[in-house]
């Protein structure tokens, strides 16, 4: 009988602890929708963990800075990665060979680091080798990536429409995920906002 209790309660407790990422969904503020050619992909944004580059993504979003930017490094099993405004635009000025490689006109960011773990679904900001570099560049986990955490921002959890983001078109392996004839976001907006 003890036992039974015992795992109820490891239950019950089990999952308010796996609903409380998704109490970050609610905030419509704090909700970012990424419109994909497949369907909406729901992101929870994580002021919590990254205020500063929660901030420079939402007014890059409310800019729609996002809208038509590639997915130019997909990475089968790793990581899909978008979010360069400047080269990464399919509709203004792309460039294949520079994509990847720029910002926005945003500076960039101290590194805001925390505890949570690189799983499936995490959005985390792209940088380069410089922990305070990055600026509008973000990816979307596949898979977890224990060598991630502690060392990329978090900004985000998927909430809704992994199923979308594992149909993106996967990058040469070979050639470092880098995409030919890359899928995009097509439009990118934040939940609290009607357009």
């Amino acid at each position: 009988m003890q036992l039974k209790k015992l795992a109820a309660f490891l239950v019950v407790f089990a999952g308010l602890f796996s609903g409380a990422s998704q109490a970050f969904a609610a905030d419509p503020e704090n909700t970012m929708v990424i419109t994909l050619k497949d369907g909406d992909v729901v992101v929870a944004l994580r002021p919590d963990l990254a205020p500063k580059h929660v901030a420079q993504i939402k007014k890059l979003v409310r800019e729609g800075a996002y809208d038509n930017v590639a997915f130019h490094r997909v990475i089968d099993g790793f990581m899909a990665q978008t979010g360069d405004v400047q080269y990464g635009n399919m509709k203004k000025g792309f460039d294949a060979s520079l994509a990847g490689t720029g910002g926005s006109k945003e500076p960039d960011l101290p590194a805001e680091f925390s505890k949570e773990k690189y799983v499936r679904g995490v959005v985390g900001m792209a940088r380069s080798q410089d922990p305070n570099s990055a600026n509008s560049q973000f990816f979307i986990m596949f898979a977890p990536a224990s060598s991630l955490n502690g060392q990329y921002t978090i900004v985000g959890n998927v909430e809704k429409g992994m199923e979308f983001v594992d149909k993106i078109k996967k990058g040469d392996a070979a050639d470092n995920g880098s995409v030919s004839d890359p899928d995009r976001m097509v439009k990118v907006r934040i939940a609290a906002d009607k357009n």
